[in-house]
């Protein structure tokens, strides 16, 4: 997604954001007109959503687009498939955010739990 183009990028890492002063990183979030949201572990991108804040800020960018790949358009559903988790919250549960009231099946071709492709998927 980062090759389409944009006229400039920045990488916001979930994991880190608690660690960064909120005013900081808020503003970033606040001046884009664009996140873009790749795929991975839907309960993990989730999980670290709420952790860092993301999602309590997210209904406050009504003129923000979100555009999201596999887990990243996952994540704003209400609920996740069991097809697409392997990896379970320390808190529990297997919701998503509920931003929209629809679910998905990104992978049509889909033959077990979604994650990361390894060296050793390539060979």
């Amino acid at each position: 997604m980062t090759e389409l183009g944009w006229k400039s990028m920045g990488v916001l890492e979930l994991t880190a954001l608690p660690s960064i002063e909120a005013a900081l990183w808020v503003s970033w979030v606040r001046e884009a007109d664009v996140l873009l949201v790749n795929g991975g572990d839907t309960l993990y991108l989730c999980h670290w959503m709420r952790e860092s804040g993301l999602a309590e800020l997210l209904p406050s960018l009504p003129d923000t687009v979100y555009v999201g790949l596999s887990a990243g358009s996952c994540v704003m559903t209400p609920r996740v498939g069991e097809e697409f988790v392997s990896w379970k919250p320390p808190t529990g549960g297997d919701s998503a955010l509920g931003a929209v009231d629809f679910s998905i099946f990104p992978h049509l071709d889909h033959r077990g739990p979604c994650r990361a492709a390894t060296p050793a998927d390539e060979a």
